[in-house]
């Protein structure tokens, strides 16, 4: 068994397909309009979903925001350099609410951005602490 996605319903699809491929640097791997079901499916990776996990953005067409809830907490990105990967979201229009750092009670160098919805997505410095 693998982790095949995890599924976030977004608002804007096009709006949240630029921030992960735009902002995060991920490519759009596939995208299906199902208009019998009034909703189309986005996936977005770093690699093709038989090589590792993806996100699948999820966008209802006669829905435009979601609560997110407080059940969900983030999504974890691996980086080479935590640091630098803020200044190039910042720079690409992204918003960091947690600058790059160790965390709190560790060594492990963290940092968290927000998708346009308002899901966190987690930096995790490789080489900086056991995750």
């Amino acid at each position: 068994m693998r982790i095949l996605h995890t599924m976030l319903r977004v608002g804007d699809l096009d709006r949240s397909i630029a921030f992960y491929t735009d902002v995060l640097g991920m490519r759009l791997l596939r995208r299906q309009d199902y208009p019998d079901g009034r909703f189309t499916l986005a996936f977005v990776g770093y690699q093709d979903e038989q090589d590792g996990a993806v996100i699948e953005l999820t966008h209802n067409w006669d829905t435009d925001r979601y609560e997110r809830g407080n059940g969900f907490g983030h999504i974890a990105v691996e980086v080479d350099d935590a640091y630098r990967t803020c200044e190039l979201v910042r720079q690409r229009g992204g918003s960091v609410i947690r600058e790059a750092g160790p965390m709190q009670h560790g060594t492990t160098v963290i940092a968290f951005v927000t998708d346009p919805d308002g899901y966190r997505i987690e930096f995790i410095q490789k080489g900086t602490g056991p995750h």
